[in-house]
Formats: C-alpha cells, structure tokens, sequence
C-alpha cells in the first residue's frame, strides 16, 4: 500500500507544516522524513532561531498556536516586554516558551553540535516521530534583493513585513552547503518526494540549491509531487503571489508548474484552478484536482490521502 512506502516531504513554514501534519498521520513514523528550509535561519539576540524547522516541529508535537499558525499555542510574552522596557530589539518576537527551544538550540550548537543532530533532539524530547532534517548543515541566508537594496529574509519578511518591492532573490552561504548523511541516506531509500505548499522561490529553492540534492533527487526514478501554494491566483500563507507579481510574473498555478518543470513529475492543483490544468498537462505533469485549502486537521489527511494516492504500489 501507498501509506508502506517511505516518502520525502520537502517543507518551508507554514503551509508545509500543514500537509506534513496531514502526511504524519497518514503513513508511519517510519515512512516519512520532511526536509525542512533553513535558509531563512539567523541570529537574534544571541539566540540562533531557525524558523522554519520550529514551525515544522512545534506542528507535528501538536504545541503550534493554530490560529496563526506559527509559534507556540498558549504563549506568553513577559521577555518581550522586559526586552521593550530595556530598549532591545523586539521587532521580531520571541514568545517565553519559544524563547527555552531557541536556548538550548544555541547552547548546543556552541558545543559543536551540528543542525541535524540539534534537531533530532529537540524532537525526540517533543515526542515527534516522523524524522525531521534541516536541508543542510551549513549556513545558508536568503537574501532579498529590493527596491531599498538587499535584505536578509527575516528582516524583508517580519521586520519590512513584505513591503519592499522585490527583485531577486540569492542564497549567501550556499556554496558551502552540502548533504548531511541523514539526507542523502533518505534520499537513496525514498518511494517519492512531495514538495509540500511552500513558497517556491524562498523555501523551497534554497533546499533545491544544496550541492548534489536536487541532482540525487532527478536520478531517483520516483514520483516527484508538486502541491500548488498558489490557489485562485493568491497564496494561502506567505508573500508568495506579491513576489511573483513583482517579478513580473502571472500570479496562478501554471506559474508554479512551469518553475518546477525540470524537476518535478505530478502537480496537485485545487479545484478552483482546474481551468489551468490542461495547460499544466501540457507541461509534461500528471495532473490531479483537489481540495488543497487545509483550515482542519481533515482537511490536512485528506491531502495527504490525495497525495498518497499518486504513489504507484
């Protein structure tokens, strides 16, 4: 059956977090491995945060403030009103549960620890089965280039919120990003790779861009499974659609299609795009209409139920 075969979920913040919950819950511990983005890591304040793998992890420990979809559920915020109070940087926000993640993170990577080996544990405390990778041990940082020059990712996306007009993006740091072993070992073992709704251009690209993952993943021959974060000509989470507007391009689904076209087999697209998929057929995808809009927990394992059913077994 689909649900015994092991899958490569690739993930950026929220929307990915969402189908791989959905995917968690469909297939065993076991199965499922989800490569997360760590391009959009920094520092802030002495803390190393890594946004992307926090928001993955803290989704599948079931701890994730669902209404925002980021962060704890249940938070405080006493350390940043002490930091407001002190005149430190509070322009992006650390909540007081977070904040104890974000300590030991940086404590063990002070001590030498990698990324990978980090994360692991963290999880194993949370009680979170399916294995979670950071894309590289390296430091990678997305910078975005504006029309106010170039800026790391989190300062365009919280500190700016978005507002700069964008003009491209690079990945500083990327030269020196390589595989991890636990990467490349889930790489060689995988029955597909689902690239979960997350914003192509800075979540899922940086991933793409480690030396030998994208080239290791083209010379599996598995499905390889795009689902749309582009629905009715808007992104459900993220600046997805006011970047694609700015680069010029038609903010709808076949854009995304035609931007994985060298990589990717089957493109999943919700049934309100479904007037674009002979178009995306014409691509060379295999083509399946959904409900990809995940508001419920159902909503996330009937995707993923969708998505599954793809895999030939």
């Amino acid at each position: 059956m689909a649900s015994e075969l092991n899958v490569l979920a690739l993930s950026g913040g929220v929307g990915g977090a969402k189908l791989a919950l959905g995917l968690s819950h469909e297939l065993a511990p076991e199965n499922l491995t989800i490569v997360a983005n760590t391009a959009d890591d920094f520092e802030h304040i002495g803390l190393w945060i890594s946004p992307d793998l926090d928001t993955v992890m803290y989704t599948l420990a079931g701890m994730n403030n669902q209404e925002q979809g980021w962060g704890l559920a249940d938070e405080s915020w006493n350390a940043m009103s002490a930091m407001e109070r002190l005149q430190g940087e509070t322009w992006f926000r650390l909540g007081d549960q977070d904040i104890a993640t974000h300590l030991l993170r940086s404590q063990w990577l002070r001590e030498g620890k990698s990324i990978t080996t980090v994360t692991q544990e963290l999880c194993r405390r949370l009680g979170i089965q399916p294995r979670l990778l950071p894309m590289c041990n390296a430091k990678v940082t997305t910078i975005v280039h504006t029309d106010e020059g170039d800026l790391p990712f989190q300062r365009y996306f919280v500190g700016r919120q978005c507002s700069p007009v964008v003009k491209g993006f690079s990945f500083s740091g990327i030269e020196h990003a390589v595989m991890s072993e636990a990467v490349l070992q889930t790489i060689r073992q995988m029955d597909a790779v689902v690239v979960c709704p997350s914003n192509p251009f800075v979540s899922v690209a940086p991933i793409l861009a480690v030396e030998g993952l994208k080239k290791s993943l083209l010379e599996r021959s598995v499905p390889r499974i795009v689902v749309s974060p582009i629905v009715g000509g808007a992104a459900i989470k993220g600046p997805a659609a006011k970047m694609m507007k700015e680069l010029n391009m038609p903010v709808n689904a076949l854009t995304v299609a035609e931007y994985y076209k060298d990589f990717a087999t089957h493109f999943v697209l919700d049934q309100q795009d479904a007037h674009l998929a002979d178009a995306i057929s014409q691509l060379g995808y295999s083509v399946m209409q959904t409900n990809t809009i995940m508001k419920s927990l159902d909503d996330r394992c009937q995707l993923a139920r969708d998505v599954l059913g793809l895999l030939p077994y």
